[in-house]
């Protein structure tokens, strides 16, 4: 038995960072980029590593580059707490699982440190191929839930839910996170969005690994626990902005949420501290005409466009700052 399942990158159009503070979002697939992990039989556990798990390099200077790309603990950690939170949901819900091992492997080419939440992206994978290979079902609502318990509660990552909702359901998803909902039944409420009612939008991501997601998060977690008016504000606002643009969308005015996009942008900037190789994608984006905030917590934005030829002029001003200019495949092709 060879099983071979994806997720895929993904971008925050409108209301991050508000997920993690019972606030809304909306959010698309990224499918141009992907990971993929491959599980089959084996007489034995093994998780194998891949090119950022290695330990053995050609030079210091491989060694620092390696690190700035993947960080210290590469991907294997993932895939251990994914299996470890598998059977522990399974065990809680006295769901038997056969006997048989497997190896697992995994690969990515997710653009690493910019915010495209490729790190979610192994885990969802690996969730995938696990249910399929004890054939386990899990209603599609509760797995971001439990792709996030692993980074949570296994590995202490801080993160929140909309990462892994986009990855489950992928297309395009208005996520309420509001706080009766994910603190009583440990989940959100969730819309998916035909995608063909989005604007034209583009995706743009720093190519330079020292500048990619912001690092000075100016103890929002903190100040926002302790109800500091300005950041509880701030969440309230964020979570407005996605449901207008929701709104805008159904109404067939998708081309009209661009300044919501900014006012996005404009706001976390007043609130955190972001570097400047960050205000410098935002804003040349911007001076052709395009919308530009940021996809995750830094290192890659998103936008909206009026026409190719302000694609093209995109790519012109974003280009020799290192900054590669994609248009998202949110569909399957064919």
């Amino acid at each position: 038995m060879l099983i071979q399942s994806k997720a895929f990158a993904r971008a925050g159009l409108v209301g991050n960072p508000s997920d993690g503070y019972f606030g809304k979002t909306i959010s698309f697939i990224i499918r141009n980029f992907h990971a993929e992990v491959t599980l089959y039989e084996t007489p034995e556990l093994r998780i194998e590593p891949a090119d950022r798990d290695l330990s053995v390099f050609g030079s210091i200077e491989e060694l620092v580059r390696t690190v700035r790309q993947f960080g210290y603990y590469g991907g294997m950690r993932l895939l251990k707490a994914c299996v470890k939170r598998f059977f522990e949901y399974c065990s809680k819900h006295g769901i038997d699982l056969h006997g048989r091992n497997f190896t697992l492997r995994y690969s990515s080419n997710v653009p690493p440190q910019v915010g495209m939440a490729g790190s979610s992206a192994i885990i969802t994978a690996c969730w995938r191929a696990l249910m399929e290979f004890y054939r386990v079902e899990i209603p599609k609502h509760l797995v971001p839930s439990l792709v996030l318990s692993v980074e949570n509660d296994e590995l202490g990552i801080p993160a929140g839910l909309q990462d892994r909702v986009i990855q489950t359901y992928e297309g395009v998803v208005f996520m309420d996170f509001n706080r009766a909902s994910v603190e009583k039944l440990g989940y959100g409420i969730y819309e998916e969005i035909d995608p063909a009612l989005l604007p034209p939008v583009y995706v743009a991501y720093t190519t330079q690994l020292s500048e990619g997601t912001e690092v000075f998060h100016n103890d929002i977690r903190g100040r926002w626990n302790r109800g500091e008016r300005e950041v509880v504000s701030a969440m309230y606002q964020w979570a407005g902005l996605a449901h207008r643009v929701k709104d805008m969308i159904l109404e067939g005015r998708g081309r009209e949420i661009g300044p919501l996009l900014n006012e996005n942008f404009d706001l976390r900037r007043r609130l955190y501290k972001i570097s400047q190789g960050n205000i410098d994608m935002v804003e040349a984006a911007r001076e052709v005409g395009a919308s530009a905030k940021f996809t995750g917590s830094g290192g890659a934005i998103v936008g909206t466009y009026e026409d190719d030829a302000m694609f093209e002029k995109l790519r012109t001003v974003l280009e020799p700052m290192k900054v590669a200019v994609i248009k998202p495949q949110i569909l399957l092709e064919g």
